[in-house]
């Protein structure tokens, strides 16, 4: 049986500034997730993040955008797990993929930080790499040195649709979100985004 989640976090930058950048898809998944189950953020300093909760009688699960800057994501983690004693395995991290097609989603339960800032600073702060990951796709400049620039970038109006299309077929089932039965989802997704 799948891990009830406790945590979701969506990894971004937070000035705003970077509210529409690639590099913010995490934030928006957290947000359209927020948006969905009528929840509003409210600052926690002691956390430095973003924070909602969303409760009933079968789920308890906090939603947090940190408000560090990504290469830094994994203080407010920490201080969370700690705070509320959340396993590291009922956290979902939410963030952007450039090594995926656009709109294109992929869940993992662990694994290296295969080059993302703020997976690398999660992994540093809280020691262990066995939390879940859901990557989604921003596509690829195609030239290794145009990326920085490519994720702190917007996506054009097609893009952009496409990601948060992605985003909404699994906001839209929240349900097995929570409980954890996320590679369902994600079959269900990139069988939607199967180019023939």
């Amino acid at each position: 049986m799948s891990k009830q989640l406790k945590l979701i976090v969506g990894l971004g930058n937070p000035e705003s500034e970077y509210t529409e950048t690639r590099h913010n898809a995490g934030f928006w998944f957290v947000d359209i997730l927020a948006e969905k189950l009528s929840l509003h953020y409210t600052h926690d300093k002691k956390f430095q993040s973003e924070l909602c909760r969303y409760q009933n009688k079968a789920i308890d699960c906090w939603l947090c955008k940190p408000q560090t800057y990504m290469n830094e994501s994994g203080t407010a983690i920490q201080a969370l797990m700690n705070y509320y004693k959340i396993p590291i395995n009922q956290i979902l991290v939410v963030h952007d993929e450039i090594d995926l097609d656009v709109g294109n989603l992929r869940f993992k339960t662990a694994g290296g930080h295969g080059g993302n800032n703020g997976i690398r600073d999660i992994i540093n702060k809280v020691g262990k790499q066995n939390f879940s990951r859901l990557r989604i796709g921003v596509g690829h400049p195609g030239d290794p040195d145009k990326v920085v620039s490519y994720v702190l970038s917007r996506p054009d109006y097609d893009d952009r649709a496409n990601i948060r299309n992605s985003i909404n077929t699994v906001v839209d089932e929240y349900k097995k979100l929570f409980d954890g039965e996320i590679q369902e989802l994600m079959n269900q997704n990139n069988k939607r985004n199967k180019i023939d």
